[in-house]
């Protein structure tokens, strides 16, 4: 017998997939479909001196509606899910630069990073939707640094899947709905 995870309340929505599959896009539209203030928080850096990341950061900007507002946090994403009000819904784009960000704190410190957004995410009073990615389908990573954000990354989805209302997979342009489709694997031991 599998035992239920306690949801959050106002509801949390991940929105996971490959790079290039469209899971920014659904989880813009599942935005669009919410009556509440949306707000862009971006994890990643903007002022990176690669023109291919300008590109797609310029492409995220032109996608989203006029009247969103952006908090650009960086690592910072503990803080931002705490200012989000009841009126709000915060779109986080996306876990993989936050866990970048965070890439070169010892195991101690990044358990601690962990539990400080998981705790903050338990206070914010907004609904929020959380774009992240599914890095494990490739090959295994060739550096130890690879393999760090890998399992950082698995590791910190599966925690926030536990706690999903709605959650989404999009490969190749369509989105599943994991939470209909799926059935939760069992906790080790």
């Amino acid at each position: 017998m599998v035992v239920a995870e306690a949801l959050r309340s106002p509801p949390l929505t991940m929105v996971c997939g490959a790079s290039g599959s469209g899971k920014s896009r659904w989880a813009e539209h599942l935005a669009c479909r919410s009556a509440a203030e949306v707000v862009y928080i971006a994890t990643g850096p903007a002022g990176l001196e690669d023109p291919l990341w300008q590109e797609r950061l310029e492409r995220h900007r032109r996608r989203r509606p006029a009247n969103w507002s952006t908090w650009e946090v960086l690592g910072d994403l503990s803080p931002a899910l705490i200012r989000l009000q009841p009126h709000q819904l915060g779109l986080v784009d996306s876990l993989g630069t936050w866990v970048a960000a965070h890439l070169d704190l010892d195991s101690r410190h990044w358990l601690a990073v962990q539990q400080e957004m998981l705790g903050a995410l338990h206070q914010c009073l907004a609904e929020v939707v959380v774009v992240g990615e599914e890095v494990s389908w490739g090959v295994v990573p060739a550096t130890p640094l690879g393999c760090r954000f890998r399992d950082r990354l698995s590791d910190i989805n599966r925690k926030l899947a536990k706690q999903c209302s709605s959650h989404w997979l999009v490969v190749q342009g369509r989105a599943l709905d994991l939470i209909a489709l799926g059935t939760p694997v069992p906790a080790d031991g």
